[in-house]
């Protein structure tokens, strides 16, 4: 019964996946060679780009359906575009001209000619092997003799029906299409996406080329974190100095005065002890103060997920956090994740006027994920000076990326990812 049902759903995607890959592919390629042909009288500068933009995201569309429905992974392979082009006109000449220079441009123009040919013809017999069964029992029920009648020839795959007999074949014969179908549609489907995948994933000289550019931005976060590290260790070297043991010092000299004292005034050395009482309780909540912001001691007893919410609990706006965490990352993944949410957090209260916050902690597919939603005026931006840019070199040490949606007027989604493995 499974497989039955697997091979309808199967035939349905096929048929879906036929239509789509000869329509889909048909548009997208002429309107993509007819823009490219454009860009000699200027035209295709600006057509060229949301062109691609399109086909790109049809590719994209087909690279989810083929993880989805068949367990086929299409890696991405796409060049990233700078973050700062503008909208100008010479900002959209460089953005035609990256596209253009992009291979995987060229190999997607490619895919759609396989696509709309070999992908549609593939993909379109896992549909036919289940709906085909239907005419030649339409046939053997008597539809033949008015057709032959008629002078027609009919035939059904390789039988000529001129009987009642070669009908009943005909039947026997969508039977066995019908049989054939549940077993091979899902194989059927795959096909059509293993040939896309042929076309669509990163060739070896992109790949070669997509490991260079991981090397050089693991090298420059490592750099950004050894530089980091630098300076946190010069901010924990200055609040001990100007904090903790400026007071210590001070409790120092207290107490020798009052050792000189006691005797002679008694009064004022209580004053004094009093004083140095006080200071050594000051010393105390800014050395825990300090030792909270190395490594809270809530999250190495507890986890990420507890110390996100004890976190939330000193905020002054409301907040939710939601915790789905079947387990415990790293400790150098669960610090930075924290410091992370940390300054996410106290960005959106200081700039955001949010009334509200709500945090999702959750693992999947190898990938810790965070996100920090707040109903703000919105307008947050990497590298706009909201520490935004700081969290993103703190995640990019574990090959972490962050990500901003903040349109003016809220809400702000601060989403981050770092791959890990939870114990």
């Amino acid at each position: 019964m499974k497989r039955l049902k697997d091979a309808v759903t199967a035939g349905a995607q096929g048929l879906y996946l036929s239509i789509t890959s000869l329509a889909g592919s048909i548009v997208l390629f002429v309107c993509a060679v007819v823009s490219i042909a454009f860009i000699l009288l200027g035209v295709g500068v600006f057509t060229t780009p949301a062109v691609l933009t399109s086909v790109r995201a049809y590719a994209n569309r087909h690279r989810v359906l083929a993880g989805e429905w068949s367990d086929v992974h299409i890696p991405i392979p796409y060049r990233p575009l700078p973050a700062d082009l503008g909208t100008g006109i010479t900002a959209q000449v460089e953005r035609c001209s990256l596209m253009l220079k992009d291979p995987a441009t060229w190999r997607d123009l490619q895919w759609l000619l396989a696509n709309m040919t070999a992908g549609a013809v593939v993909v379109a017999f896992a549909p036919t092997l289940l709906l085909y069964m239907l005419y030649g029992w339409v046939l053997a029920l008597g539809v033949w003799e008015p057709i032959h009648n008629a002078g027609g020839g009919e035939w059904y795959a390789f039988i000529h029906v001129t009987s009642q007999t070669t009908a009943n074949y005909a039947a026997a014969l969508g039977v066995a299409f019908f049989a054939l179908g549940v077993f091979v549609n899902p194989s059927i489907v795959r096909a059509h996406f293993l040939i896309a995948r042929s076309l669509l994933a990163p060739t070896a000289s992109m790949r070669e080329r997509e490991l260079a550019l991981r090397v050089d931005h693991l090298t420059e976060t490592r750099h950004d974190a050894v530089d980091t590290s630098a300076a946190e260790l010069r901010r924990i070297e200055r609040d001990l100095h100007d904090g903790a043991q400026a007071r210590l010092v001070a409790m120092g000299m207290d107490l020798g005065t009052i050792e000189a004292m006691i005797e002679s005034n008694p009064a004022k050395a209580k004053e004094l002890i009093a004083k140095a009482r006080q200071n050594s309780g000051e010393a105390l909540t800014e050395l825990r103060d300090l030792v909270r912001g190395i490594h809270p001691p809530v999250l190495a007893e507890r986890g990420l997920g507890d110390a996100v919410k004890a976190l939330a609990l000193r905020l002054p706006v409301a907040t939710e956090v939601e915790v789905d965490l079947p387990g415990r990352a790293d400790a150098p993944v669960e610090s930075a994740a924290y410091f992370a949410v940390s300054e996410t957090l106290t960005n959106a209260i200081k700039h955001s006027g949010a009334e509200r916050v709500w945090v999702d902690l959750h693992h999947g597919g190898g990938m810790l994920r965070i996100s920090v939603t707040d109903n703000g005026r919105g307008g947050a931006a990497l590298g706009a000076g909201t520490g935004l840019s700081g969290i993103e070199r703190r995640l990019g040490t574990f090959d972490g990326v962050l990500a901003v949606s903040s349109p003016v007027g809220g809400p702000t989604m601060v989403t981050m990812e770092i791959p890990c493995e939870l114990s």
